[in-house]
């Protein structure tokens, strides 16, 4: 008889989630199985999008899938090359094999998740066009038609308690109606890199106190304030800076420690009251399912561009679910990964709120849409309308916005 652990019986039971979305898209596919044949993978970096870049995945029936790689253009158009002979001639439909044979590639290469991650978004597109039916009903959804988001403290002075008040009327008066906004803790703590810190002072941590008191004081209870670091600092400055805001009632603490798991995130978890949420840089089930078997993190924070697309990243939700951990996504992206977002949300039960790059005053996101760009109010973004992810992107825009040296779908 096995001695089933805890950890034993997660482990058993990671798969099954899965198998049920899988099926159902396998059954909502059958009909056009091997009618339509991949002719090209490409991929090109735009301006304002954290250094990602577009994937496009083209076929023989004149359609096109579009996706979103947490890489560069030439490090994204590189890796694909290797990929190429996976899958082109190969059915679009066919995603989970492709997921299998992309993520599972060893030699020469190992597999590059986040170029991996674009390819994957642009066959969920793809599929959706071929099969004339949006996202999120082909992963099984969906659990609501709009998904809520958090925004940014941009151009925030917090220890400014002037600055501060300013920039809550400006919140409260936008359109987009955000509720929860996420703010950097670097410039207050006197990090100069959002890489590595040295081990906080007294002093520091009087700054970082007394900074989001200001921004408490100036939105008041009905704005939920997130406190951002970049994993960036050690344990004991981690644990410190929970205990400096938590007066404050923070909505998280966000990649406080160095993103793999280790028993420091087990501390910070042990050592406060607000929700740890960690995740934007980790791959794959493998790279959360410590922080889930640990109960490390109150909330994991994937990005699809990153993690693993549409299919890695419903893995780890569907593993989150078994402990009833929420799912949060991160996004500075694109329109393409926006979308994503949308579909990716309403899809999932544990779903908790997506980031956005939405409502910044450039528009820079909205003005990639060539009609009906993604409008948020009262901080949700409804589900966009259409097959696959129900994008109308404006070339012309896309075009006058390249990354330097890049050509129109390289």
């Amino acid at each position: 008889m096995p001695h089933w652990t805890r950890r034993n019986l997660l482990r058993l039971a990671a798969g099954l989630p899965a198998l049920d979305f899988l099926a159902h898209y396998r059954a909502a596919s059958a009909a056009e199985r091997n009618r339509v044949k991949i002719t090209g993978i490409r991929a090109m970096a735009l301006r304002n999008i954290a250094g990602n870049c577009l994937v496009r995945v083209d076929t023989d029936a004149g359609l096109s899938g579009y996706g979103e790689a947490g890489a560069t253009g030439p490090m994204a158009r590189a890796r694909i090359e290797t990929m190429k002979p996976l899958l082109l001639g190969r059915d679009p439909l066919a995603i989970e094999v492709h997921f299998h044979n992309l993520t599972s590639l060893m030699h020469t290469y190992m597999a590059h998740i986040p170029t991996i991650s674009g390819i994957d978004i642009a066959l969920w597109d793809l599929a959706g066009k071929i099969l004339n039916q949006p996202v999120v009903s082909l992963l099984g959804g969906p659990f609501r038609d709009a998904i809520p988001m958090y925004s940014h403290g941009i151009g925030l002075k917090m220890l400014d308690p002037v600055s501060c008040r300013d920039w809550a009327q400006r919140i409260k008066a936008q359109p987009e109606g955000f509720k929860a906004f996420k703010i950097g803790i670097d410039s207050v703590a006197g990090v100069r890199s959002a890489r590595y810190a040295d081990t906080l002072d007294g002093a520091q941590l009087r700054n970082v106190a007394r900074a989001y008191q200001n921004v408490r004081e100036a939105v008041g209870d009905e704005i939920d304030i997130a406190v951002h670091c970049h994993n960036e600092f050690d344990t004991p400055s981690a644990i410190a800076i929970a205990k400096a805001v938590e007066p404050v009632n923070p909505l998280f603490l966000e990649d406080a420690l160095n993103p793999p798991f280790s028993e420091g995130w087990m501390a910070l978890k042990r050592s406060t009251r607000i929700p740890i949420l960690t995740g934007e840089k980790l791959e794959l089930v493998r790279g959360f399912r410590p922080f889930l078997d640990h109960q490390a993190a109150d909330i994991v924070h994937p990005d699809l561009a990153f993690a693993g697309g549409i299919t890695g990243t419903k893995k780890i939700a569907d593993y989150a679910a078994l402990t009833r951990t929420p799912v949060a996504l991160h996004n500075v992206g694109s329109l393409v990964l926006c979308h994503a977002n949308a579909h990716f949300g309403a899809a999932i039960q544990n779903f908790y709120r997506s980031e956005s790059a939405l409502g910044r005053p450039t528009r820079h996101v909205e003005k990639m849409a060539a009609g009906n760009p993604p409008v948020v109010l009262n901080g949700q973004l409804k589900v966009p309308a259409g097959p696959g992810l129900g994008l109308q992107l404006d070339f012309d825009y896309l075009r006058a916005n390249l990354a330097e040296g890049e050509t129109f779908w390289g």
